[in-house]
């Protein structure tokens, strides 16, 4: 038995990393076969055994996680499909216009990655782009978020704006890419290692959104010793297991806040004594991230 590296994953083989050698591989039939709750028993950053005897190389057993990200899938066949695992960080990748990313699809990444234990950053990417009116709505969003604990990067890959101080903060992680189609993600790692050689798209000028480029879920080895999972395009990002009143332990200012609530099961919604509430009459807490939290409950536990 050899111990290898998923590095890539279309659910009908994966490409693992033995020692300094890729193979294709396949899954053993007792893994196909068991009931599971996600649409891939293997994801990429997954360590597994293999018999290397047979040809193609057999995955026989899968490491245990320390870490995951997962999602709804949009297979309604399955409950969820998990990302990638065993990362060091979550990297977000947005833009303010041309595709314009809401904030209420970051919020929902960074509420799985905090439920998950996961450090998450985010980057507002394509800034050559904006005009005046977004350019400060983008520096007064990486602002708030900086805040909250995630660091925050404003890059034009084109230029190459930001890109080291981004580079520099990668080093040496493993991490997972992810955002909408048309946000830049694959030029944007060109730019962090020209080697990489990713395939880049464009935009459609008929719904003004991005075109998938990436077909399935891939790690890449980087020159400043990142590991770095590119995946596909995102257009919503489901969450999965979590519950209402787990939903704001997962907001870091609301969490600190919800202590001096005066009911302890307090949701922020209309409980009287509610601390929440009153920070967010008093600008302590930002508008758009009270509401999308509560976008998230009503998503979670419609009324």
């Amino acid at each position: 038995m050899s111990k290898g590296l998923v590095y890539k994953s279309t659910g009908s083989f994966y490409k693992v990393k033995i020692g300094n050698t890729f193979e294709e591989c396949v899954l053993a039939g007792k893994y196909r076969l068991e009931g599971k709750r996600t649409t891939n028993p293997v994801a990429v950053g997954d360590w597994v055994e293999l018999n290397t005897e047979k040809l193609p190389p057999v995955i026989e057993t899968i490491s245990p996680r320390k870490n995951y990200i997962i999602r709804k899938s949009v297979n309604l066949s399955k409950e969820a499909h998990i990302l990638a695992s065993n990362i060091d960080l979550v990297l977000i990748v947005a833009s303010v216009a041309k595709p314009r990313t809401s904030t209420g699809f970051i919020n929902r990444i960074l509420v799985t990655a905090e439920a998950y234990g996961i450090p998450a950053a985010v980057v507002f990417n394509k800034a050559d782009l904006q005009n005046a009116k977004e350019t400060a709505a983008t520096a007064e969003l990486a602002e708030e978020f900086d805040f909250l604990g995630y660091t925050s990067f404003i890059t034009d890959a084109l230029s190459h704006q930001g890109v080291d101080a981004l580079r520099t903060f990668l080093e040496d992680k493993t991490l997972l890419v992810i955002g909408h189609s048309g946000v830049g993600k694959s030029s944007l790692l060109n730019a962090l290692d020209p080697m990489l050689n990713v395939k880049t798209g464009g935009i459609s000028k008929k719904h003004n959104k991005g075109m998938h480029t990436t077909t399935f879920a891939e790690m890449h080895d980087t020159s400043f010793g990142a590991r770095i999972i590119d995946t596909p395009g995102v257009k919503e990002f489901g969450l999965v297991d979590i519950q209402p009143a787990d939903v704001s332990g997962y907001f870091p200012e609301i969490r600190e806040l919800r202590k001096k609530c005066r009911f302890h099961n307090c949701l922020h919604l209309e409980e009287p004594g509610c601390a929440v509430k009153e920070a967010l009459e008093t600008g302590e807490i930002a508008a758009f991230r009270f509401q999308d939290y509560l976008n998230i409950l009503e998503t979670i536990f419609p009324k």
